[in-house]
């Protein structure tokens, strides 16, 4: 089979960037992190000790002092590099995502464009929203005047799934609004930002601590957090962790973006062209092998369409092509774990124990190939209850569970109450007034029409509410007002 790109074999043992240098960690707590698709350890993660994060976050308050007074124009510049360097590695770069993730390579490729799109808005917000407000006059002789200021340093905790875009959601903000910031990737998939890293700092130019990287789990969070130096934390993960964080922050009164798990639904009506809607349902609920936080897992069908849905549905569910992500053609890459698997596997057994039917079973997937790997194929089940686990729990995996209702009323209802999650919904259909209901009523942050994952551009903000999102401001374009503080400024001369 023909191969896009032959990644490097082994990162060996990853390294902390702090203060501008690659440094090894004192910690002797390592885990590996895999290629999916070969089951096989690629580096090896240092779990970082308290006295290494301390050292990034006096390196970052260090730097801080010296990078908020550098003028808006000259940290573009940086950005402007930061972009080149991300175009010039666009495919390495992809290429690593697909061997520490198993996403396929055009779904890596996408990544990275995303990626890249967050460096373009950030530039564009340094001129623009970035900006302060004056009003003359307000009083005799009174003027008033309001600008946003960059706050310090700033911890960015990262997930598993896209190791490379959600943190460009805070990365390029943050330092074009004259933050500095510690990059915790996720212990998973922790080598694609670690090579985006080596390559910011060979090709960008950053003084040395506005960006620093370190590794490891739950100790290592919540060490950037209690930092008296750091101002805020950003997080993408379970929900249960985002609530962890969240409530920590709190208590140590800083900042926090959380945002947590989902269980999106797609309602499909009896007016919706099942030709055309078919492809984009497919790719909702299997494309990143369901790994993401968009990624449809309840299928609603509304009234007669059900029978004919299922029929198509499963047909193109059972001819997609699951393999190695490198390789040309393939269209679902493996699940990113071993654990994952064996969790996914758990629901699907589940689901059959509580009566659900399975009518493609992706547990039978064999691939002679890739013995070792951590694949499974598409699941889809049928006669699924709103009281199920497969209903209700989050499975972050390539399993569609299917819900009838008789009515959009009834559906609406059913998304509304079924799950505390509030990421997307989306529906398919004809009807400009079904549509305009369901956008309305459903409780999500982002709503999809005739479209299989409502990913916001970089010039929204990326929406979630209840416990898919703890906080006010959400990534992307909202955190120029989470890096920054307003200022207010009256004076009378």
């Amino acid at each position: 089979m023909a191969r896009i790109l032959q990644p490097v074999a082994n990162y060996a043992t990853l390294q902390f960037l702090i203060n501008g240098n690659w440094v090894d960690s004192e910690s002797q707590e390592k885990q590996g992190a895999f290629n999916p698709a070969l089951g096989k350890v690629i580096a090896e993660v240092p779990f970082g000790l308290d006295e290494e994060v301390t050292r990034a976050v006096d390196a970052a308050a260090e730097a801080f002092e010296g990078w908020r007074n550098v003028p808006v124009p000259e940290r573009l510049e940086y950005l402007f590099r930061m972009r080149e360097a991300l175009e010039r590695h666009f495919q390495e770069l992809s290429t690593i995502i697909t061997q520490n993730h198993g996403k396929t390579i055009e779904e890596s490729e996408g990544e990275m464009r995303r990626t890249i799109e967050n460096v373009d808005v950030a530039i564009s917000v340094a001129y623009t929203l970035a900006k302060g407000n004056t009003l003359d006059q307000i009083a005799p002789g009174i003027d008033e005047t309001m600008t946003k200021e960059p706050l310090g340093v700033f911890a960015i905790v990262c997930p598993f799934n896209f190791p490379l875009m959600v943190p460009f959601w805070f990365i390029p903000y943050a330092i074009v609004l004259g933050d500095s910031i510690v990059v915790k990737p996720s212990e998973i998939t922790p080598v694609p930002i670690q090579r985006a890293a080596k390559f910011i700092g060979d090709e960008v130019g950053l003084p040395p601590g506005v960006l620093n990287v370190i590794h490891g789990g739950r100790q290592v969070v919540e060490s950037l957090i209690k930092h008296r130096d750091v101002k805020g934390v950003t997080f993408v993960g379970s929900t249960p962790v985002a609530r962890h964080v969240y409530r920590l922050a709190g208590e140590y009164g800083k900042r926090a973006i959380a945002n947590g798990g989902a269980k999106n639904s797609v309602v499909v009506m009896s007016d919706a062209d099942l030709n055309h809607s078919i492809p984009s349902i497919v790719s909702s609920f299997f494309g990143n092998a369901g790994q993401r936080c968009l990624a449809g897992a309840n299928l609603v069908t509304v009234g007669e369409v059900h029978d004919g849905l299922m029929k198509k549905f499963a047909s193109a569910a059972s001819r997609m092509k699951v393999g190695n992500g490198l390789e040309e053609g393939v269209q679902m890459g493996p699940v990113v774990s071993r654990k994952a698997k064996e969790r996914i596997q758990g629901y699907i057994e589940s689901g059959i124990g509580e009566g659900a039917k399975p009518i493609t079973d992706g547990r039978g997937l064999r691939l002679l190939e890739y013995p070792e790997g951590f694949f499974l194929g598409p699941t889809i089940f049928d006669g699924v209850a709103p009281e199920m686990k497969l209903s209700k729990d989050e499975i972050f995996g390539p399993v569609a569970s299917t819900l009838e209702t008789e009515s959009l009323d009834e559906a609406i209802e059913l998304i509304n109450r079924s799950t505390n999650y509030g990421n997307m919904a989306n529906i398919y259909t004809s009807s400009g007034r079904a549509a305009r209901e369901f956008r309305r009523r459903v409780e999500a942050g982002n709503i999809g029409i005739n479209i299989g994952v409502a990913a916001p551009a970089a010039y929204f903000p990326f929406g979630g509410r209840r416990d898919s999102f703890y906080g006010v401001l959400h990534a992307q374009v909202d955190t120029v007002d989470f890096f920054t503080d307003k200022k207010v400024v009256v004076s009378k001369w």
